[in-house]
């Protein structure tokens, strides 16, 4: 069982940037062992792929909407996983999820085994 919560979220104006992390409750072998990937839900609309990360951290891969703004990351060592965001946009206004997958990463939501409770992002313009 892999408990998973977010935190970082905030209001922040366009273009600015915010740091969201998402601590697991696991043991660090156990972390290791997972994928994580970053899903947003914006108002009114589906939860869409954002961002995942190996489980070695090694490899990460983004949705065409955030690339080259959005950089994700792990600490293996503490259990966490990050999310800088860049550059925001209006449009990145929405709430973000991290969950987390035994071995591979995935960009499909219905891959993910657990989820974390959302932190809201609010962009101004």
């Amino acid at each position: 069982q892999v408990q998973l919560v977010e935190s970082g979220g905030g209001l922040v104006q366009a273009g600015g940037s915010l740091r969201l992390s998402c601590a697991a409750s696991a043991s660090a072998y156990t972390f290791s062992a997972y994928a994580l990937g970053w899903f947003r839900r914006a108002p009114g609309k589906e939860r869409d792929f954002v961002a995942g990360i190996s489980r070695s951290g090694n490899t990460a891969g983004y949705a065409d909407s955030v690339k080259g703004r959005f950089t994700n990351s792990r600490d293996n060592a503490k259990n966490t996983v990050y999310l800088q965001m860049n550059e925001l946009k209006p449009e990145d206004h929405a709430v973000y999820y991290c969950a987390a997958k035994l071995w591979a990463s995935s960009n499909k939501s219905m891959a993910y085994e657990y989820w974390g409770q959302g932190t809201q992002v609010t962009v101004s313009s």
